[in-house]
């Protein structure tokens, strides 16, 4: 089973997240933020990952500490939890449409840090949720797995359709990444390194 355990504790935020990629999709998240939450459940259900996080956060200040650092440790725990990259498939993609929205997650495990991102959400707010933190979530993730990611909005007009869009298909993008391929024996490049 690849699985990975990180603790991350900063003056602002105490993070325990664990990831098992070889899992069912079960999950426990308690992060302080309640949106959130309801995110990285749907991202484990549709990746069919088993993700467990708690995070005890600097949140009467605002949510960025949180969501950022979180996804800091998502990354990490995911580029353990895959060790060298041995037969994986590498690369995900995944177009999910959510009602009126339309949303693309393409991802590579390649080593390279790299976000491109263009939702462009229409409410600076989804309840007490600031937005604007979806991106900060993401570049967090990319910066500590060392992987590549898009995350495109093709349509949409309802700011909860569009960010739960993007989180389901970048949890069926990885589960297409992370897979085991038995015709791939080693490291998934020609260069033999990732």
């Amino acid at each position: 089973m690849r699985i990975a355990t990180i603790q991350r504790k900063t003056t602002e935020t105490e993070i325990t997240l664990t990831v098992n990629l070889d899992g069912t999709g079960k999950s426990e998240i308690i992060t302080g933020v309640g949106f959130l939450n309801h995110m990285l459940t749907l991202f484990a259900a549709h990746g069919q990952m088993d993700l467990d996080v708690t995070c005890k956060g600097d949140t009467e200040v605002d949510d960025h500490h949180s969501v950022e650092d979180i996804g800091i440790v998502l990354g990490a725990a995911v580029k353990e939890a895959l060790g060298d990259k041995k037969g994986i498939n590498r690369y995900g993609f995944f177009l999910l449409p959510m009602d009126e929205a339309l949303i693309e997650v393409a991802m590579d495990f390649s080593g390279r840090e790299h976000l491109s991102y263009d939702l462009e959400i229409p409410t600076e707010k989804v309840g007490s949720f600031d937005t604007e933190l979806v991106e900060e979530f993401f570049l967090g993730f990319v910066r500590s797995a060392g992987c590549t990611l898009h995350v495109h909005k093709r349509a949409g007009r309802n700011s909860h359709h569009i960010i739960e869009g993007a989180f389901k298909a970048f949890g069926r993008a990885m589960r297409q990444s992370v897979a085991m391929d038995e015709r791939v024996k080693d490291i998934p490049s020609t260069k033999g390194i990732l």
